[in-house]
């Protein structure tokens, strides 16, 4: 049993991990969040719900104390300039804390992507704690794309919202970038997620740095095929091409609506091409396919693949 802090713990990626957590009889986990604890019906059985400022460095070292592991879920864009992650990161060390989890959870490379750079930023200010003795564990847990995504618009996990992406098996359509078929996508289930991160954080042996987890591998042609198999017909796939996409011209038909916590619903549609055009100059070049340390470390650990849940999700869907 450790004592384990989630910061940013209210939100919906976070929740599945405190499921998971949870769900082991295990650990003491603090909740952190700058919201008020919600009333005492809706808490969640052994967790302890901490309002935290993450201005206040001095306030997170009290409230780390005693803590084994912290995970990050703060999310990185309405993060400006990192200020909550690296004052909880310098607190962590201040505490003793000996293992941290940055927020990641996504992807291997932020490139095309600005509003993940500060994933790379605090990456980097880890390593660089680092650079002449190890003062802090961390790991970089990275699931690829959450195939729970694919299901839009029905919901396929317990707090995860779906996400409109250009890979709409709704309406049995996608967008990719010219020349990119046989480039590698990793497709992981949210709940896969926070099952191994529940395991990790009893793991003997020192975390690996890098922290890919690899539910499924599928190039973007295996993809479509696999959506035309189950929905049962072909898909419209219209390609667009890098060089404009680059230049900020978007020519498709479509785009995906940005329905998402995190971005204000004023803003969504003004964002919406710009989030499609990073995602899909990203995927182009790799970024969405991930390694697969936490695999070789949990060897017993069974994923879910993503023909298995994308049959179970669309079946009897219109």
């Amino acid at each position: 049993m450790v004592k384990i802090a989630v910061a940013g713990g209210s939100g919906s990626v976070a929740s599945e991990i405190i499921d998971a957590l949870v769900a082991t009889k295990k650990h003491e986990i603090l909740l952190l969040s700058r919201k008020d604890a919600p009333p005492p019906e809706k808490a969640v059985p052994g967790v302890t719900w901490v309002k935290a400022n993450y201005e206040d460095v001095e306030q997170l070292v009290q409230v780390l104390q005693g803590v084994d592991t912290v995970l990050s879920v703060i999310v990185v864009h309405m993060d400006p300039g990192n200020v909550a992650q690296r004052n909880l990161i310098d607190a962590a060390v201040r505490a003793g804390v000996r293992r941290f989890a940055p927020s990641e959870w996504a992807l291997s490379s932020t490139e095309y992507m600005p509003w993940y750079s500060g994933k790379a930023e605090i990456s980097q200010y880890l390593k660089d704690l680092n650079k002449d003795k190890k003062v802090l564990e961390y790991t970089l847990f990275q699931p690829g794309l959450f195939v729970n995504y694919l299901t839009y618009p029905y919901q396929s996990a317990k707090h995860l919202p779906v996400v409109h992406t250009p890979l709409d098996l709704n309406k049995r359509r996608v967008l990719i970038v010219e020349g990119s078929d046989d480039v590698r996508v990793t497709f992981t289930r949210v709940e896969d997620l926070a099952n191994v991160v529940a395991r990790a954080v009893e793991y003997k042996g020192e975390w690996p740095v890098v922290g890919g987890i690899k539910g499924t591998e599928l190039t973007v042609r295996q993809l479509i095929e696999l959506g035309e198999k189950i929905r049962g017909g072909p898909f419209n796939v219209e390609k667009l091409r890098a060089e404009d996409l680059k230049a900020g011209v978007y020519k498709a038909s479509w785009s995906p609506k940005l329905e998402h916590s995190s971005f204000p619903p004023e803003n969504a549609e003004a964002l919406s091409q710009t989030f499609t055009k990073g995602l899909l100059l990203g995927m182009s070049v790799g970024g969405w396919n991930v390694s697969d340390e936490w695999n070789r470390m949990l060897p017993d650990y069974q994923f879910i693949q993503a023909e298995d849940f994308l049959t179970d999700a669309w079946r009897g869907k219109p």
